[in-house]
């Protein structure tokens, strides 16, 4: 599929199919707060335009009120669905939760919400809130990113690197008092804030096989993988995350500089330049308690923005992390690619262009390590692989097969064997009476 020109003349799109759009993603999300609807919005008429529905030239004179001063000269539209944003969020709000300013003092929790969010009105109370003096917060807030210059022993995180194929995963562990802090902020705050329908991973009864199982036996599935995942969620998107439920500035501010941090400098060493500079910037750690469940949250515009354009095709859409993935009865692979790549660019990700895979029936369909040509399992090498660890060291102690140091190996194995066992109860039972039999000090 070809990118619009902006230039060409642009056919008329009518109000009926904007509220089309908007009825579409009022099924699923019944309750937002006024800036996540004019954000879903824009969205969702962005995926009618790719899905082949073109911008418009002239305007109703009833809706001509509405529109952004920027698109009535005439020019060229930057951003030509924002003329129906004011109109067609009529039709994406129930009639029961009228818009809200997020300036509103204090927080109204959005209806919908699992359990009501903590009142937080100001620093002083957060603070209170969290056992912490104003200074203390201030300290693990790290405002100024002071830390990332100071001495290791100073620091609110301990940074080691993992090699993979490509570069090296960086990961970022908080120490005991911030990590503390964080698994209250996530168990008391972040984790009632709800992710997008579409997102499978971190989320309380998610796993590779609800990621999965939407795609099985499909034609065609297209998997996507972004890169550097985590650290491209800026502390600004953070913190639009907890002002759009409605807090006040000051307090989505210091939310979200507890869940960010810079790297240090003496850390970025051998890295990468587009790493590098990602982990300059504020962003979520890899390794901290509240990241998995913010980078959900702050990915909800590019999980509205995809569904839209799927459901819209007849295609089905999830994600697990960084791992996105589409399928169809009826798919062109080569315009769902296109169209989400621009999306995923839009939203400030970057695909890792050596994991996009369009995998056909013909081929092994693999999402997440779990194969869906016909159901999802772990593959078979996958299986006998783990059997025969398991079977090793029964024979000769467990500390052998522990190739790659892993300080917790009975827990890693146990791990393994829940994610296998996951997809097929008898091979789990198989598994577990094997691993009763390791001698796992050995």
């Amino acid at each position: 599929m070809t990118e619009p020109s902006r230039s060409a003349p642009q056919p008329f799109l009518s109000v009926a199919d904007a509220a089309v759009v908007g009825a579409l993603f009022a099924r699923h999300h019944t309750a937002w707060t006024w800036p996540e609807t004019l954000r879903a919005v824009d969205s969702a008429l962005i995926d009618a335009l790719q899905a082949g529905v073109t911008a418009l030239a002239d305007v109703p004179d009833g809706l001509a009120r509405a529109i952004s001063l920027r698109i009535l000269d005439g020019g060229p539209l930057r951003d030509p669905v924002a003329v129906f944003v004011h109109a067609a969020a009529r039709w994406t709000l129930p009639a029961d939760a009228a818009p809200r300013s997020i300036e509103t003092p204090g927080p109204t929790p959005s209806v919908g919400l699992p359990d009501e969010l903590p009142e937080l009105h100001d620093v002083e109370q957060f603070a209170h809130w969290l056992d912490f003096t104003v200074p203390e917060l201030e300290w693990f807030a790290d405002r100024e990113g002071r830390l990332r210059t100071a001495r290791p022993t100073l620091r609110h995180y301990r940074v080691w690197r993992r090699d993979k194929r490509s570069g090296v995963r960086v990961i970022e562990a908080p120490k005991p008092r911030m990590r503390e802090t964080q698994r209250r902020l996530l168990r008391r705050l972040v984790e009632r804030i709800p992710a997008h329908q579409a997102a499978r991973g971190f989320e309380p009864g998610s796993s590779t096989a609800a990621f999965a199982w939407p795609h099985t036996d499909r034609p065609t599935v297209l998997r996507v993988d972004l890169r550097h995942c985590f650290e491209s969620v800026p502390a600004a998107r953070v913190r639009r995350v907890f002002a759009d439920v409605g807090y006040p500035a000051s307090v989505a501010r210091l939310l979200a500089e507890l869940c960010t941090t810079t790297t240090p400098i003496d850390e970025l060493t051998g890295i990468d330049s587009e790493h590098a500079m990602l982990l300059r910037g504020r962003h979520l750690p890899q390794g901290a308690p509240t990241s998995p469940h913010l980078a959900n949250l702050a990915m909800r515009s590019l999980d509205r923005r995809i569904t839209g354009f799927a459901e819209l095709n007849g295609l089905r859409y999830t994600r697990y992390g960084d791992d996105l993935a589409i399928s169809g009865d009826e798919m062109d692979a080569g315009r769902a690619l296109w169209t989400v790549a621009r999306i995923i660019r839009a939203e400030g990700f970057t695909v890792h262009p050596e994991k996009v895979r369009i995998m056909g029936r013909h081929q092994q369909q693999r999402l997440a390590g779990l194969v869906v040509n016909d159901r999802p399992r772990v593959s078979r090498v996958d299986y006998d692989n783990l059997r025969a660890l398991l079977h090793n060291a029964i024979r000769d102690g467990a500390t052998a097969q522990n190739r790659e140091g892993h300080p917790e190996f009975r827990s890693h194995v146990y791990g393994l064997i829940a994610w296998v066992g996951a997809t097929d109860p008898a091979r789990r039972r198989r598994l577990l009476a094997m691993a009763a039999d390791v001698d796992w000090d050995a």
